[in-house]
């Protein structure tokens, strides 16, 4: 008699373990959602950026954590927060998991549904600026976190949670952040940032960026009236510039071609403004064109394009105004083989987890980059696949399912790394 009541206790309590199980599932899933999509509705749109109700979001995140957090500013209004899980061997170098907190600007016009609104459809897609860059990734960070904590796992390494400020403007909060001592003391051996958004099954991991060289070209020459045929004006000089940029931007682009050819690993440039003149009946004394150049990160390659445009500068009499220069030489990638243990766990985690990795040089830059520059492996990992790439464009938006999956796949690799 006792044998079967005791049996059918335990039924009793594994049904109803199981349901609370489920219900708890539900709960933190439901949570995530919520808090994307609050995260979301903060239109911290660049330029001009007020942080503050950013910070009071994160603020609530860690008091919700059970987690210290500070906020630093190495520039006022431009508050670089750290939230922080310390490990059981805190010695250990930490895990940084960054991210920023600025999304760029909008055109109304546009959109479908309200741009800070996070409108979630009947297909569980949600549309915000910043869902997929990447806001996204920040909440998964936080959302890894708390289930983890809420599952008793301790880790051997601090992992640190940071929000910067002004990436989408160059990344001049990283770059500012990294020469303090707060940043110092953080003791970072290994850092994850926001990386690329696939559209087939595999998810993107960068291991590298192309450098950022982004100039002003000031063409002088002679001026005078507008019915007049001067020698040597701006705009003849300028031609000769945009010609042999927009050439060897053809060039590039043909070796897209090949499908084993990647963004990342071709030089791109793009006329981006242009600037000059005082009437239209007055030939100008100066003309201007800006460039937006990316390079692999190859020292070589650098060197020799460098040296290239500089000739074709002196060549027509045109000086160059470098609008983003200290973050041009390249940095070499973070190694992807068995000499980084980092890559390694993260590998193995995401293979076991059946995870098809990608990876890739970005086209574009992140944060990460200049952490990649103290000769601190890093690596970019947004953990979004089978969606549609839409950074800065219309109508960006995430689905749901896809959210929740990356919250579980960050969970196995900052296990992995953390006790690496």
């Amino acid at each position: 008699m006792w044998a079967q009541s005791g049996k059918l206790y335990f039924i009793v309590l594994f049904l109803f373990t199981f349901e609370n199980v489920q219900s708890s599932s539900f709960d933190l899933d439901k949570l995530a959602v919520d808090n994307f999509r609050n995260y979301l509705r903060i239109p911290s749109v660049q330029p001009n950026v007020n942080y503050t109700k950013c910070v009071m979001f994160l603020k609530k995140q860690a008091e919700s954590l059970n987690l210290p957090i500070k906020v630093i500013e190495t520039t006022p209004k431009k508050p670089h927060v750290i939230i922080t899980w310390e490990g059981t061997e805190p010695e250990k170098s930490s895990i940084l998991l960054s991210g920023h907190m600025d999304v760029v600007p909008v055109n109304l016009e546009k959109w479908i549904y309200p741009p800070f609104a996070a409108h979630m459809d009947e297909k569980g897609n949600i549309y915000a600026r910043g869902a997929q860059d990447m806001k996204s990734v920040s909440i998964q960070h936080i959302e890894a976190i708390r289930r983890l904590k809420l599952n008793g796992i301790r880790l051997k390494r601090t992992v640190h949670i940071l929000f910067e400020p002004d990436e989408e403007i160059g990344g001049v909060g990283m770059e500012a952040f990294v020469k303090t001592e707060e940043f110092k003391k953080l003791n970072v051996g290994f850092a994850m940032d926001e990386g690329g958004i696939s559209e087939g099954r595999e998810i993107i991991v960068i291991y590298a960026e192309k450098s950022r060289y982004r100039m002003w070209v000031h063409c002088p020459g002679e001026a005078g009236h507008g019915s007049s045929l001067l020698n040597n004006t701006a705009a003849e000089k300028l031609r000769v510039i945009i010609d042999r940029f927009m050439d060897y931007r053809t060039l590039e682009k043909d070796k897209l071609k090949d499908p084993k050819v990647k963004p990342g690993n071709v030089t791109s440039i793009n006329l981006t403004m242009l600037k000059g003149g005082v009437q239209v009946n007055v030939v100008p004394d100066v003309l201007s064109a800006a460039f937006d150049i990316r390079i692999p990160p190859d020292m070589k390659v650098f060197e020799k394009f460098d040296k290239m445009i500089h000739s074709w500068f002196n060549e027509v009499g045109c000086n160059v105004e470098y609008i983003q220069k200290n973050n041009s030489i390249p940095v070499e990638g973070t190694k992807i083989d068995d000499s980084n243990i980092y890559w390694s766990a993260f590998k193995k985690a995401a293979d076991d987890f059946g995870v098809k990795l990608n990876p890739e040089i970005s086209a574009w830059g992140s944060d990460a980059n200049y952490i990649r520059a103290l000769g601190i492996p890093a690596l970019g990992f947004s953990p979004i696949n089978n969606t549609r790439v839409l950074l800065h464009a219309d109508n960006e938006y995430l689905n749901k399912d896809i959210f929740l999956k990356g919250i579980t796949i960050f969970m196995k690799i900052i296990i992995a790394v953390a006790n690496a």
